[in-house]
């Protein structure tokens, strides 16, 4: 059983690795700016902010794995990049950092472009462009920790939550679509995906798209 801390863990991706971990047995902190009224039986809910860095360490105790879940958008513009940093280097090494990412980090195929960079939507595109920013402190980091960072599917997202189906495939760090070019992953697949990755790791320090 893996201790987990996600940080985010009432929004839509968090909420789902919440309680994929939990049905598991795993022991689930959520850590969000706000506790729910509906909760994930099983998990424990804080109130913190991963712009306090120090008072989020405290609350994130003793877990093995801590998952950053947030969405750059609203009052974090420009925030949540400086501190999940900020974060990673104030971990204990012996914890793994795990990051919802975009879509918009993945390459369109082996050899291309990533996809913000192949007629993304305008709209999106600076909280694509800060998600790429926290994929690239990581990977320019030299500390030796570990850390994995997940790109969804094109399609991901509350307004197409989806079904649990325990199946995705794995893209590497190019973009996940079907034969019709579709992308997509449920809610709680992503969920399943992460937690998959908790408990067999198979990305050490890198990149991978999920979807089906």
């Amino acid at each position: 059983m893996a201790r987990i801390a996600v940080i985010g863990g009432t929004g839509y991706a968090g909420s789902n690795i919440v309680a994929e971990a939990v049905s598991r047995g795993h022991s689930v902190v959520s850590i969000a700016r706000t506790v729910p009224a509906e909760r994930v039986e099983g998990a424990v809910y804080l109130e913190g902010n991963i712009l306090d860095v120090p008072g989020l360490l405290t609350q994130i105790g003793e877990a093995d794995v801590v998952i950053q879940a947030l969405s750059p958008r609203g009052d974090m513009v420009g925030k949540v990049r400086p501190a999940t940093a900020e974060l990673f280097a104030a971990l204990p090494e012996n914890v793994r950092l795990g990051v919802v990412g975009g879509a918009g980090g993945s390459l369109v195929s082996p050899d291309g472009p990533r996809l913000v960079d192949a007629g993304f939507p305008d709209e999106f595109k600076a909280e694509a462009l800060e998600a790429i920013g926290v994929l690239e402190d990581l990977q320019a980091d030299t500390s030796g920790r570990d850390w994995f960072f997940v790109h969804p599917a094109g399609g991901f997202g509350n307004w197409a939550p989806g079904e649990r189906t325990g199946t995705y495939r794995d893209g590497g760090p190019v973009l996940v679509s079907d034969e019709k070019g579709e992308s997509f992953i449920s809610g709680p697949d992503l969920g399943v995906a992460f937690v998959d990755e908790i408990e067999n790791p198979q990305h050490h320090r890198e990149n991978f798209a999920v979807g089906y």
